[in-house]
């Protein structure tokens, strides 16, 4: 058996050394990457040959990849590398690392080839001047050959273990049982599914219940395909943080003596496992940056040999090798079977998964929990927003090499609305002047970095965060995304201040190359319908198959009340409080207990729960409030214990409406006192217009407003019943409940009075 390595994989392995060095930086965006390539290939003569398919071997190890390029008239291969900012600042372990690439390169062409020497040639193409910048070594083939078989040497090694952990790990799969004796009801309707979506390779959407067993549901099956279609990597991607326990607690289960050889990597946000926040990423600057590749493969090792790497063991192993925890769950990523991480990592413009996926051609499946927040993920994700005020007097503070290029990002700002009157305006166009003061002030501000180890004051460095993924963003403007301008209210009399954004609306075009890469996808949620709203918006394949699980409740177990003779529309909502207040007392005498009462905002919460408190004092009641930290949190759900009463007010679609486990007489009931529509403002006014424009006109409607709010609701309805053992009530409280359209989108087996 050989194991198949690309030789970017194979020269990162095995030619890094020194510091975790990342001032060299930022970095191209791809579409930049991409265009810069282009430009220097159609520099070059009619014979010149770009994207060469190239491949070889050593023992058991085959090497494949696509050089950049190659000029048969000066029997050169060149390798081409895009940056912007100034090349002298470049690492020396950044040089080291292309060389190796373009010698690897270089021996595969003389091989296949039979050349006897060749031309090597780092071609550096700075995206903003568009000048190269060309570095030549000359080479005899046989030298290109020893340094190639020397670094497969020194993988050699790695890929043997390699593939000897695969087939005790495939083994190990065949044999893989369910860990209980029976599946639930509807769980084994999901599992079937989901391992023939795996083994036809397609996509599955799958709306099951909830309480079923999901996250279990599509682990177990997707894992017992990996032998049969050659699986490499199993990605669970979660939007909470709860998601990710729930994975990591069914693998447990599948693995309860923790004998199977399963590498399991949860990856966790930079800002939650950095170590030394206030220093930058370097090795000037960071203790666990400095030597970080020469302490990498110790390190690396120590941590393969635990089956788990939560966040936790992560940090364990990192510090006790005195490594970057973060960096190295980046690398570790590479080797793990299952990673178990948030939606941006595969998904987001540069989502690691996807990345790695590509350029090593895996042959990975991803699972995609609780689905329904993707629509909205993805358009966050393909989104960007600058706010004038963030940047106003950074100019005062900065070094005297920033303030200039601050001070025209501020004059080009200015200019943009200087004509604007009203608060909200959308642009046809990009602002193409401000965005070039932008990217120089990026460029700017990144050779100071190099410059200066000791880096930026806190809020210039975030305006340079900001200001480049601006830059990314405005790359990929099109028919997807809006380019507004909102005037900052109480404007002082300096002048205008303003918040840019360019705001996607339909992120399908992003997300569905990333659906076509995977070997398979599955998406699953409790709220998934209708069908053709998230296959359009998200970008699914046509072909992508469709499964409703039926549900494991019979329409006794939840009594679902609509209350007709109540209107929560805004205008009505100051007359609909005492009914509302009188509908959740009267329910409370009526069966005492847990109870959860959402609402449609922070606002309309504090009317309802403060007549409430006057009227019915007798009543426990507690509330949600804005930006909850996780303490509060806690203690929020901790009220709801076993054999309570009382009633906990909540913002649907908030931190209380998904998410949460509340079983038993934990929580017995729920008042959801709103459809949860969209507040209708100008964006959604003008997200309903390109979606009407986009799908039909009866679709701008429904896809802006309708299925956005009853999906909230069907959500929130979810926590009251999660076993089949449970009893509940719902109280929809507003007459819109009562319309066909609006039932239609309501579980069918609920039974509403």
């Amino acid at each position: 058996m050989s194991y198949q390595v690309a030789v970017r994989a194979l020269c990162e392995f095995t030619a890094k050394a020194g510091d975790l060095d990342l001032r060299f930086t930022p970095s191209p965006t791809a579409l930049e990457g991409i265009v810069g390539h282009q430009l220097v290939t159609a520099r070059r003569g009619p014979d010149y040959e770009a994207e060469i398919a190239l491949a070889g071997s050593y023992r058991s190890l085959q090497v494949r990849g696509r050089a950049d390029g190659y000029d048969p008239a000066r029997n050169r291969l060149e390798e081409i590398k895009t940056f912007r900012g100034d090349l002298s600042r470049q690492p020396a372990n950044h040089r080291a690392l292309h060389w190796a690439q373009a010698r690897v390169y270089g021996w595969l062409l003389c091989q296949s080839r039979g050349l006897a020497s060749l031309e090597l040639a780092l071609v550096y193409f700075d995206v903003v001047s568009q000048r190269e910048t060309v570095i030549v070594e000359h080479h005899p083939a046989e030298s290109l050959r020893e340094f190639f078989e020397t670094h497969c040497e020194r993988f050699i090694g790695w890929a043997e273990a390699e593939l000897a952990h695969r087939a005790r790990r495939d083994q190990a799969l065949l044999q893989l049982r369910f860990p209980y004796p029976e599946f639930r009801s509807g769980q084994r309707q999901l599992a079937e599914a989901v391992y023939k979506a795996a083994c036809t390779g397609s996509s599955l959407m799958a709306q099951a219940p909830t309480g079923i067993g999901k996250t279990l549901g599509t682990l177990f099956p997707q894992l017992k395909a990996f032998p049969g279609q050659r699986l490499d990597k199993l990605f669970f991607l979660a939007a909470k943080t709860s998601g990710r326990r729930l994975a990591l607690d069914a693998l447990a289960k599948l693995d309860s003596d923790r004998a199977m050889p399963l590498r399991v990597l949860e990856l966790i946000a930079r800002d939650k496992t950095c170590e030394h926040p206030d220093k930058a990423c370097h090795g000037e600057a960071c203790p666990l940056a400095r030597g970080f590749y020469d302490r990498l493969p110790a390190a690396r090792q120590a941590a393969l040999e635990r089956p788990v790497l939560d966040q936790a063991t992560l940090r364990e192993v990192a510090l006790a090798h005195q490594v970057c925890p973060y960096y190295l769950s980046q690398e570790l990523a590479r080797w793990a079977d299952v990673v178990i991480g948030d939606y941006n990592y595969y998904f987001d413009l540069g989502g690691l998964l996807h990345g790695l996926t590509l350029n090593n051609g895996w042959r990975a499946t991803v699972l995609v929990d609780e689905a329904h927040n993707l629509l909205e993920r993805g358009r966050k994700m393909y989104s960007a927003e600058l706010d004038q005020r963030s940047f106003k007097g950074l100019r005062q503070n900065a070094p005297a090499l920033l303030k200039k290029p601050l001070e025209r990002v501020q004059r080009c700002w200015n200019e943009l609305h200087r004509e604007q009157v009203q608060p909200y305006q959308v642009h046809e166009a990009l602002p193409l002047k401000l965005i070039n003061a932008l990217q120089q002030a990026v460029s700017a501000i990144t050779d100071y970095l190099g410059d200066n180890p000791a880096g930026l004051a806190p809020e210039l460095q975030n305006a340079y965060f900001e200001a480049m993924h601006f830059c990314r963003i405005a790359d990929l403007f099109g028919e997807h995304s809006l380019f507004d301008v909102t005037l900052a209210p109480g404007t002082a009399r300096g002048g205008k201040s303003s918040r840019l954004c360019l705001r996607n609306l339909l992120p399908a075009p992003f997300l569905s190359p990333r659906f076509a890469l995977a070997h398979s996808t599955v998406l699953f949620s409790a709220t998934l319908s209708p069908r053709r709203f998230y296959t359009d918006t998200l970008g699914l394949p046509p072909a992508s198959v469709w499964l409703e699980v039926e549900s494991p409740f019979e329409a006794d177990q939840l009594q679902v009340h609509l209350a007709r003779h109540i209107s929560t529309r805004f205008n009505d909502r100051s007359a609909s409080l005492p009914a509302i207040v009188d509908l959740l007392a009267r329910q409370y005498r009526q069966a005492p207990g847990n109870y959860l009462a959402f609402f449609s905002s922070f606002d309309y919460l504090k009317q309802v729960s403060g007549l409430m408190a006057e009227r019915f004092p007798e009543v426990p009641c507690w509330e949600q409030t804005r930006a909850m930290d996780e303490p509060a949190r806690t203690a929020f759900l901790e009220r709801f214990c076993a054999g309570g009463r009382g009633i906990g007010f909540a913002v649907l679609g908030g931190a209380f409406a998904e998410g949460i486990d509340l079983p038993g007489d934990r929580l017995i009931g729920a008042f959801i006192a709103t459809l949860g529509l969209p507040q209708v403002n100008p964006i959604n006014e003008q997200l309903m217009a390109r979606m009407a424009k986009r799908f039909g006109g009866s679709r701008g409607y429904d896809y802006t407003y309708l299925y956005p709010g009853l999906q909230k609701v069907v959500q929130a309805a979810g926590r009251v019943i999660r076993t089949q053992q449970d009893r509940g009530v719902i109280h929809l409280i507003d007459d819109r409940f009562a319309r066909p359209q609006v039932r239609a989108l309501l579980p069918g087996w609920w039974a509403i009075d």
